[in-house]
């Protein structure tokens, strides 16, 4: 029976050698020969992060503006809202990715041409996971943010539109405001899943965290280390996001109001 005393390696059970960890793989050269393994998989955390927070942009944007119109009177603006949601929340994430990568470029002569000849891949890679992602991510936040609304009543907006402001005034003074701070716990769960859905962008080779683990358990032929690694981080990283939206929370809560930290 042999036992490993490197601080680096440990086995689970002296006789499944298969489930050993040798933890030393993270300081050797990663696949890109130019950082070590761990700086290799953190480079892709912040691939990560960074495509998450473009996509949020858009999604918190869209989703915003999709989900107002679905308050407001009348037939046309409600019902572009009603198919843009069902639309984008009911085909699978990975089809509308490979749509916006493969599909779109070839439909747009023009801006297929130069997105294809003049961008390089990491930006085609980056550009179409953050529109296909922040796409649909706006189809859930534009319901949260209808429901939000909502549970605000028609007192609020009556009471604006006495005091002689614009229903457009409103929204953007009274309504939303209040919704938002509402809406903080649901729109920090939509943004760590939009985090873990990161991952769908390696299918089209953006090299974020999934795909650099992946990559670095093929190269090195350390499966477990490779991927308890990205789990460890995608961890990390999600707990740091679910700490600052309790304090988030804490700051902007309205007492009177469910959410937010507020009672009622």
């Amino acid at each position: 029976m042999t036992f490993h005393l490197s601080p680096f390696t440990f086995h689970l059970s002296p006789a499944s050698p298969l489930a050993a960890f040798d933890f030393s793989v993270f300081l050797r050269p990663s696949p890109e020969a130019v950082l070590n393994n761990l700086s290799y998989l953190l480079v892709g955390l912040g691939l990560s992060l960074l495509l998450a927070l473009a996509s949020w942009v858009v999604a918190f944007v869209v989703g915003s503006v999709v989900g107002v119109m679905r308050t407001l009177p009348g037939r046309i603006l409600p019902s572009i809202g009603v198919c843009y949601v069902e639309l984008f929340r009911n085909v699978p994430l990975l089809v509308q990715l490979f749509v916006w990568f493969f599909v779109v470029p070839d439909i747009t002569p023009l801006l297929g041409d130069w997105f294809k000849q003049q961008v390089s891949p990491f930006w085609q890679e980056f550009i179409a996971g953050t529109v296909c992602l922040g796409l649909f991510t706006a189809a859930r936040i534009a319901e949260q943010v209808r429901a939000g609304i909502g549970s605000l009543g028609p007192g609020q907006l009556g009471a604006g539109l006495a005091l002689g402001l614009r229903r457009r005034q409103v929204y953007l003074l009274v309504l939303l405001p209040v919704a938002y701070r509402i809406l903080i716990p649901t729109l920090t769960s939509e943004f760590l899943n939009l985090i873990k859905n990161t991952a769908v962008a390696s299918t089209i080779g953006y090299l974020e965290l999934a795909q650099r683990s992946a990559s670095l358990a093929e190269t090195t032929s350390r499966v477990y280390e490779a991927f308890t690694a990205a789990t460890v981080l995608y961890a990390i990283l999600n707990l740091l996001v679910m700490f600052l939206a309790r304090a988030l929370e804490r700051i902007s809560a309205l007492p009177g109001f469910l959410g937010a930290g507020g009672n009622k």
